[in-house]
């Protein structure tokens, strides 16, 4: 898997939706209660208890979002001892949760660092370019809508799963669509890792959809052990409906600027 890093694609205006997104997804993990433990690894069982709370009242959970049944026991995040020794307890909902809005707050939570870094290093790198072909408003209008697709796309596909989703990936995803679909030449310098990291300029193309392919693989339980504790179906609906959002402003969308320099170690031919 290559690592993107910066593309040679200049947005003629400042993207500050994408800033102030970055913005809020670093606040809200940095104020996730219990987060910090247990990202680090080092939480206690009191931090870990509190976390599952918050995550089972703001996240999005697949069984909730199609059939609005809501779990008659949820994590309290107090802790107390059990027959198997300590944990969490469980008890009735204190608070009244709404499945569809509980997927605008799903967005902005995270799983870990590497979790919440990624997604912040593909939305700083491909965002800017989306928000000035589509406009401050529509682009926040599109990033919405892309999240929204991607977690209701996940949850068709496991519709009885009571496992909380979380995170931006598929709101970002559809800006890597997008991004893929008006600035296709673009090019991207990448780090690929072969017995060192090996920096390469790559064409937008090729670097997404080689992620997507990565994603669709994936998807279908193939290659990888953590299949199942990442949602890659939710990935690849949020990039086909990135896509299809994306594809009327193809027309009219400036072409990134021509590349110069050598592209694997020779001068670039224009239009490759």
């Amino acid at each position: 898997m290559v690592i993107p890093v910066h593309d040679v694609n200049p947005a003629r205006r400042t993207p500050w939706v994408t800033y102030a997104l970055i913005l809020a997804n670093v606040l809200v993990f940095l104020f996730t209660p219990g987060m910090t433990g247990s990202a680090t690894g080092e939480g206690s069982l009191a931090q870990t208890c509190h976390l599952q709370a918050f995550l089972d009242q703001y996240a999005a959970v697949p069984q909730e979002l199609l059939h609005h049944r809501m779990p008659r026991l949820v994590p309290t995040g107090e802790t107390g001892v059990g027959p198997r020794g300590p944990g969490c307890v469980v008890g009735p909902p204190n608070y009244d949760k709404s499945a569809e809005l509980s997927v605008l707050t799903a967005m902005f939570l995270h799983g870990g660092w590497p979790h919440l870094l990624g997604n912040m290093l593909f939305l700083w790198i491909f965002g800017n370019n989306v928000e000035d072909r589509m406009g401050h408003l529509r682009y926040l209008l599109f990033y919405g809508v892309c999240g929204y697709a991607s977690a209701y796309g996940f949850a068709l596909t496991d519709s009885s799963s009571t496992t909380p989703l979380v995170g931006a990936s598929g709101a970002i995803a559809g800006v890597l669509g997008a991004y893929l679909t008006l600035y296709p030449k673009a090019r991207v310098w990448v780090l690929v890792p072969f017995l060192i990291f090996l920096p390469l300029r790559l064409p937008a193309w090729m670097v997404l959809g080689l992620w997507f392919v990565l994603q669709a693989f994936y998807s279908a339980g193939q290659g990888v052990a953590e299949a199942g504790t990442v949602a890659y179906v939710a990935h690849v609906a949020g990039f086909a409906v990135g896509v299809l959002i994306a594809w009327p402003l193809r027309r009219g969308t400036p072409p990134p600027p021509d590349p110069r320099g050598p592209l694997f170690g020779r001068r670039a031919r224009p239009g490759w």
